[in-house]
């Protein structure tokens, strides 16, 4: 009677580069994804779903391989499989597997209204600023203990207890590549920036907050208006490029007759961020004109003009009526 077979632990270079397989065709599939939805629904739909997009992707990729107890490209490719208590997992370990590393943090970014949190409670609204941050030192601990044990590369991977067996046998004549330094160096800069972190909020935590302060009576003091709206209060939108987008006809943000202009004026009065017909056009002071939620949702992921690379103030865009 023959034993059953006993498989050895995955080497921390196949375990690395399953995820760097992985994390490829991650960004491949959601490449195409996007230039099919570009083709299909438009620009400004596209950017509109971004976030669902990906989500998308990451959760179909995920769930047609670990979620159906099958390797991922990535393991396929340096052979290697998942292992709990049982081979393969439980569903209900896999659905965790699928679902944690991504929904979360979706859940957080789209559908967490700060503002609201804020003057609801201000202390959640404190915990919920930190948490990117906290859950990326807690990756970049994860990872240092990664390179120095040598399993558990996703911390998703470690809560459920889920470590990789290889189906090739070890050569017992080669030594396996270490990465302990690597592990040692994560941990070191995370001791050099925890150890900055609390000297400089032990030594400039009353400072901040004279000029926090100082900072908001002075806002208020020079509240700037576009139209006798205050920029304060357009600018406390929490997403306005996902409004639904409007004809051009009916935009009542101008002087024009736009349903009388000629059809190659109103070629020419593209937006280059949505590529299509600008509404409640604004001017950066740059010169470059845009949708207003266009350009403010491109303002809050980078402050410069997408054409120029000009420094971009979304409090000094100037409303344009006639162009």
């Amino acid at each position: 009677m023959t034993g059953i077979p006993v498989f050895p632990a995955a080497q921390q270079a196949q375990i690395i580069r399953a995820h760097q397989r992985d994390l490829y065709h991650v960004a491949l599939l959601r490449e195409q994804a996007e230039n099919t939805a570009r083709s299909w629904l438009g620009a400004r739909t596209l950017t509109r779903w971004d976030k669902e997009l990906d989500l998308v992707v990451k959760l179909l990729y995920y769930g047609l391989t670990t979620g159906r107890a099958t390797q991922t490209l990535g393991e396929e490719y340096t052979d290697v499989w998942q292992q709990t208590s049982t081979i393969p997992p439980s569903r209900l370990t896999r659905a965790a597997l699928v679902l944690f590393p991504s929904l979360p943090a979706y859940i957080l970014t789209r559908f967490v209204n700060m503002n609201y949190v804020s003057t609801r409670s201000p202390t959640l609204a404190t915990l919920l600023k930190g948490l990117p941050t906290a859950l990326e030192t807690l990756t970049e601990i994860n990872l240092a203990v990664f390179y120095i044990r040598g399993v558990y590369y996703d911390v998703s991977k470690r809560i459920l207890g889920v470590r990789h067996i290889s189906s090739l046998p070890h050569n017992p004549h080669t030594r396996p590549p270490s990465y302990s330094l690597l592990g040692v160096l994560i941990a070191v800069r995370l001791l050099y920036r925890l150890i900055t972190f609390v000297k400089s909020q032990s030594s400039t935590s009353a400072l901040e907050d004279r000029k926090g302060k100082r900072a908001a009576q002075d806002a208020t003091n020079r509240e700037t208006y576009l139209d006798d709206r205050p920029v304060s209060e357009m600018l406390e939108i929490i997403d306005p490029e996902s409004e639904p987008a409007k004809p051009a006809e009916e935009d009542e943000r101008t002087m024009l007759d736009i349903g009388s202009l000629p059809a190659a004026v109103r070629a020419s009065r593209t937006c280059t961020l949505c590529l299509e017909e600008r509404t409640d056009t604004v001017s950066t002071e740059c010169g470059h004109l845009y949708c207003w939620s266009c350009i403010v949702g491109w303002g809050r992921e980078k402050a410069e003009c997408p054409l120029c690379r000009q420094s971009l103030n979304l409090t000094r865009l100037l409303p344009i009526y006639n162009l």
